[in-house]
């Protein structure tokens, strides 16, 4: 008598695939504990964390033509933790009724079209405008095109604010790495290294203390690994001068070459909101423009309420430039 052997069953087989999505999900979820060390991991898959989330339905195919449940029940692991870090960014929680529109763009040291860029950013009819990345060379151009839009204005080295509200207490903030291991180097040689300014912003509700920066540089490369040394010299700055600013209402508006995800900016995002995550819809990525993997550009708010937060269309930049409504 043949008789017919028989496979391993359903719970014993994709028991690799079962372990793989065990240790996405602790991937995901114990991602603070991921050592930096030497080539900056940890912030490395920080800055990319809403992405591990693409390996779960590349696992579930894999379950299913394995018809393995050992697989599909390990599954549930990363799905419930990825729902949780990112599920509230999924709905829409913006709102009508804001006081004060701001938007941010770096609008591309390379841009060959900064007429038309300053054109498209006024239509979006925002209040207050920051612009990061500005040349010598475009810098007179963007001024053109934004007078009328914007009477007041400030351009400190490679930032500028215009405002449709008066200006005051405009002053440059510090955040470039001037040491031997920087190799943040300005776009072109007539560029000033200036990258970050304060100033206050009069408003009917009162002062608005606006902050605006262009944070280093960050490097993927095998020997170094995720480098961002000169990007967190900036934030330690940027971190103290708003630790230690005592406006009531504070927003900082800027590319800060990072996510609010990476524990790099926590000394920041443990003091402002970000206006995505509290009122936008949908993750807000914004680099690169073509086919944004990261939002870099960041709107953080403190002492006032974001209603909502929205990416613009493209312009003639490599980023996309953000905007948000918020309110006293």
């Amino acid at each position: 008598m043949i008789r017919a052997v028989s496979g391993p069953g359903p719970w014993k087989r994709g028991l690799v695939l079962a372990a793989l999505a065990l240790l996405l999900g602790l991937l995901m979820l114990l991602h603070a504990e991921i050592p930096n060390g030497s080539g900056n991991f940890g912030s490395l898959v920080e800055t990319f964390l809403p992405w591990f989330g693409l390996f779960v339905p590349l696992l579930l195919a894999g379950a299913l033509w394995r018809r393995s449940a050992s697989a599909v029940v390990a599954l549930l692991l990363p799905v419930m933790v990825w729902l949780n870090l990112f599920g509230g960014l999924l709905g829409d929680k913006s709102h009508k009724g804001s006081d004060l529109t701001v938007a941010e763009q770096n609008v591309d040291a390379d841009n060959r079209d900064p007429a038309g860029t300053a054109r498209k950013l006024a239509a979006s009819g925002a209040d207050v405008l920051a612009l990061v990345e500005l040349t010598p060379q475009a810098t007179g151009r963007y001024e053109k095109e934004l007078a009328m839009a914007y009477p007041y204005h400030t351009v400190q080295g490679t930032v500028g604010l215009w405002s449709k509200l008066p200006l005051s207490d405009t002053q440059p903030i510090d955040v470039v790495d001037y040491g031997p291991l920087a190799t943040t180097k300005p776009v072109d040689k007539k560029m000033t290294s200036n990258r970050a300014l304060r100033t206050t912003v009069a408003t009917d509700h009162g002062a608005l203390t606006v902050y605006v920066a262009h944070l280093g540089s960050v490097r993927v490369n095998p020997r170094a690994g995720f480098w961002t040394a000169s990007r967190d010299i900036g934030v330690q700055a940027l971190g103290k001068a708003v630790a230690a600013d005592p406006s009531r209402r504070v927003v900082l508006l800027g590319d800060l070459n990072g996510t609010t995800d990476d524990r790099a900016f926590a000394d920041i995002t443990s003091r402002m909101r970000s206006a995505q995550d509290a009122a936008g819809n949908g993750f807000g990525f914004t680099w690169p423009a073509k086919f944004p993997v990261a939002r870099i550009d960041q709107i953080l708010v403190r002492g006032v309420t974001p209603d909502s937060s929205w990416v613009l269309p493209a312009t003639g930049s490599d980023h996309l430039p953000v905007a948000a409504g918020i309110s006293w």
